[in-house]
């Protein structure tokens, strides 16, 4: 096996773009190269350059191809197409079994010659997801102005061009020159394997290894805030995008103005985020500190004084901004800002914010209701409700979209407005991710889910529901959220009245219809889901949900840990296994003669096995039937395990298709009773083992 080295460099690549290159740089380089057995792949990213290493074959075998063509008795012109095809002459075919046939042999080819063949046709077409052409007269387009492509085989250069009949290509072709960091470290340099190279760059201030940026910045950052006494506010994605802009990444810290201290503390790390990729720092007891980190791209000769203190002119001005916001939007009350929503479109077919708004008040307090909130609190939810856009129409949420609900609820604040209306506001739109918190406080959760809720309604039945990777409208995100907030919170409430609530309060020619239908079943899915990754059995979910999903998820999940406990025993191991061998029977026999329907008859019952099993499975449907009634779940499972020794015994000594018609029927029907008395449980059909 032997190294293969390529790197393609150019200027600055956008940091949201360079790991998906590199590894679709990975990706395509491997299937170009499949038959040279590529292995130890390894792709790598940076602000300016993207590569891949990886080790393979240096030849390829020869190999006899054989190419099947026309039949015996095809037509001359038939024949003579397929020889234009391949180039060949007549006398190259033989017959096989009618059929004229062409046997080649095809010559080893070296490791460098398929190089040479595949890459360039594969850099023209490299899937950037934007790309532009730079010069004159040339086609040939890439992220950013490409510069130099090393391409090395075991440290020997593979050498090809770009270029075309017609197109030159920039002259760009292939050769074993790299250069380090553009201001400490300039000019070329040799590169003869990926070791020296990562090790020469390392040496011209370079860090090669996306792995390895990230823990230096994040590395470096904890240390600037210890040392001040901080801590660092986590924000792995401004890392990582970080990592993509410097190439030799040196952390500093700087001080914000005492001035801007006031602002809320989302709004200074919001933006210092957004427009600097500066990360915001916590004093000892959690309250926003007076100091800001970021990371350079070189080491500076006065340890960074100068372009801390350029840094902090910059974020005076970007407070001063976010400063005018705050001020400018709190001289008009978040109720007043409700009208203006309805100059606010949120959908063609569902109107204006306005209209939402007003749906979502409604249902809000109907969901505290059904949660058994007192008429307070109820009414808190409606105002919160009403309340909960209004901050889409401020200067602040303008200028930073992700601030909405946040800044809704510090308006609120201002406003007067009563603590559980404005934490709700604040907190209808949690959780906003996987791992985002939910809202607890009751008002808060009433709202959160009324708006989600209206949401999944509102586009189930327009039928725009999502469709494979497909979801523009986060309907995934909303079931999940309520999902959560239900389960999170203990909360008793049956979801499918609430469906029904909702749908009601849509526009007429939506009330109906759509996909409204599948929204439980979408719910149930995003349930299952959610189990799976968790590691919980969403088998054992799928066989309770079989008859429809219970809209007390509370109560459905409490229903499906005791079975999933309860098939965890060895009775319930075998209670499965017996169920699944009474239905396989009954099927086979339903094909030829059923449905065998129907009560079995307990005079017909000649063996004492089956009088033991027709006793043992009516007493267990009385029992299981109260229990799951009254949610003792974990006696009906018990009730269910009962069966056990009965089953066992009835398949060990009774044949169920008996020669007599009347005793065969009675048997079958007795197996029915089987199906039925556990379907009072779950699908057991559906339980994987």
């Amino acid at each position: 096996m032997a190294e293969f080295l390529l790197v393609l460099e150019c200027e600055e690549i956008p940091a949201r773009m360079q790991e998906s290159a590199g590894q679709d740089l990975a990706r395509l380089v491997s299937e170009a190269l499949s038959l040279l057995s590529p292995s130890d792949i390894t792709p790598f990213w940076g602000a300016r350059r993207i590569g891949v290493v990886m080790q393979i074959a240096e030849h390829i075998a020869e190999t006899t191809q054989s190419e099947r063509g026309p039949r015996e008795t095809a037509p001359e012109q038939a024949l003579a197409g397929f020889l234009r095809k391949h180039g060949a002459e007549r006398d190259a075919l033989v017959l096989e079994n009618g059929f004229w046939v062409l046997n080649r042999t095809l010559p080893a080819i070296s490791a460098a010659q398929q190089i040479a063949a595949t890459l360039p046709a594969l850099l023209w077409r490299f899937p950037w997801p934007k790309s532009m052409r730079w010069g004159r007269g040339s086609l040939f387009t890439w992220v950013r102005p490409l510069r130099r492509i090393v391409c090395l085989l075991d440290g020997t250069l593979v050498p090809f061009t770009l270029a075309t009949e017609s197109d030159d290509a920039h002259g760009l072709t292939s050769d074993a020159q790299s250069e380090g960091h553009r201001f400490m470290a300039p000019g070329v340099f040799t590169v003869s394997s990926y070791a020296q190279l990562t090790s020469e760059l390392l040496a011209r201030n370079v860090v090669l290894d996306p792995e390895k940026r990230l823990s230096i910045i994040r590395d470096s950052l904890k240390a600037q805030a210890d040392k001040a006494g901080l801590t660092l506010v986590e924000d792995e994605k401004l890392v990582e995008e970080v990592s993509g802009l410097a190439e030799w990444p040196v952390a500093l810290l700087g001080r914000i103005d005492e001035a801007y201290m006031d602002l809320p503390p989302e709004v200074m790390q919001v933006s210092m985020r957004i427009n600097q990729r500066y990360f915001a720092l916590r004093s000892a007891d959690g309250t926003a500190a007076p100091h800001f980190a970021f990371i350079a791209n070189m080491d500076f000769a006065d340890g960074g004084a100068l372009t801390v203190a350029g840094n902090e002119r910059v974020l005076r001005a970007r407070f001063a901004d976010a400063r005018h916001f705050w001020d400018l939007d709190r001289k008009t009350k978040l109720a007043e800002r409700v009208a203006a929503l309805d100059g606010v479109t949120f959908h063609a077919r569902l109107g204006s914010q306005g209209a939402r708004v007003r749906r979502i008040v409604a249902l809000a307090g109907t969901v505290a209701k059904a949660m058994g909130l007192d008429a307070q609190a109820q009414a808190q939810a409606q105002r919160a409700a009403l309340l909960a856009k209004a901050d889409l129409t401020t200067g602040m949420v303008g200028e930073f979209p992700e601030l909405q609900g946040v800044m809704g609820g510090y308006y609120a604040r201002h406003d007067h407005e009563a603590e559980a209306v404005a934490n709700a506001v604040a907190e209808h739109y949690m959780p906003r991710g996987l791992s985002d918190a939910t809202p607890h406080a009751p008002v808060s959760v009433a709202v959160a889910l009324a708006d989600r809720l209206d949401l999944l309604t509102a586009f189930f039945a327009m039928g725009e529901t999502p469709s494979g990777s497909g979801d523009p409208y986060a309907l995934r995100r909303a079931a999940l959220g309520i999902i959560r907030i239900i389960r999170d919170n203990g909360l008793r409430l049956d979801l499918i009245p609430l469906i029904a609530e909702a749908a009601r309060n849509l526009p007429e020619t939506l009330r109906e219809g759509g996909e409204l239908p599948a929204l439980p079943g979408f719910l149930a899915e995003r349930l299952r889901v959610q189990l799976r990754g968790e590691g919980e059995r969403h088998d054992v979910l799928a066989a309770t949900l079989a008859g429809g999903l219970d809209g007390d998820l509370v109560r459905l999940l409490a229903r499906t840990s005791a079975l999933a406990e309860m098939i965890g025993t060895d009775d319930g191991r075998n209670l499965l296994a017996a169920s699944k061998r009474a239905a396989n029977i009954l099927r086979i026999e339903n094909r030829k003669d059923g449905p065998h329907e129907g009560t079995p008859d307990a005079s017909l019952f000649e063996q004492d096995e089956e009088r033991a099993l027709g006793e043992a499975l009516f007493a267990a449907h009385d029992a299981i039937h109260a229990a799951l009634g009254e949610e003792r779940f974990a006696e009906a499972m018990v009730a269910a395990a009962a069966l056990r020794p009965a089953l066992d015994k009835f398949f060990e000594v009774v044949t169920v298709n008996d020669p007599e018609p009347a005793r065969r029927l009675n048997r079958l029907r007795l197996l029915a009773h089987i199906g039925a008395t556990l379907a009072e449980i779950a699908d057991f059909s559906q339980i994987e083992g």
